[in-house]
Order: C-alpha cells, then sequence, then structure tokens
C-alpha cells in the first residue's frame, strides 16, 4: 500500500486502532484494517463517498463509525484513482490540522 501511495509524498506507518495508521507528510489520513483502506474524509466528502460504495469504519461493530471510508472498490483496481482519493483524504487531513 505504501509503494502505491508513494506520490503523496513522505509516508509513513504506525500500529493503531488494531490495525495500521498511515501518516503522509505527517498528516494521519488513512488506516488499513482487516485488509481495508480506510481513508478520512468530512461532511463535505461524504455524499462522494456514499456514492463510490464506500462505507464508514467501525471499528467496534457498534454503529459509532469514526471519520474513515473504505476506499472505493474501482480505486482499488486503480493506482491513480487511488491516488485522487487519498489526496482527498489527506485534503481533510489538513484542513483537520489547522
Amino acid at each position: 500500500m505504501l509503494e502505491q501511495l508513494a506520490p503523496l509524498g513522505q509516508l509513513k506507518s504506525k500500529r493503531m486502532f488494531g490495525g495500521v495508521g498511515l501518516y503522509a507528510n505527517g498528516l494521519f489520513f488513512a488506516i488499513l484494517d482487516d485488509d481495508t483502506l480506510y481513508l478520512k474524509g468530512d461532511d463535505a466528502l461524504k455524499p462522494q463517498f456514499e456514492a463510490a460504495g464506500a462505507h464508514a469504519f467501525d471499528p467496534f461493530g457498534e454503529g459509532k463509525p469514526m471519520a474513515y471510508w473504505s476506499a472505493p472498490a474501482d480505486a482499488m483496481d486503480d493506482p491513480d484513482l487511488l491516488v485522487e482519493w487519498a489526496r482527498k483524504a489527506l485534503a481533510v487531513a489538513g484542513r483537520k490540522r489547522k
């Protein structure tokens, strides 16, 4: 996954939430859990994720999803599209940081 997301810049991974957190240029933008990539989202990006068939990350299955969405299936088969979605998630992370 880190190789596919390399165009985002300096990447790091860190164990968290029972999975792995992904950082690009110091911004936490994604989670890998149970072989699924979840990308950071917000209210503005939520409709795009929903339209793409993504589902929210609910790590404990309690109906309390976090603001992370599964990467759309078509993006997992298209490296350029995956980077495009990851850039959107990174932009959300950048706005949240400010």
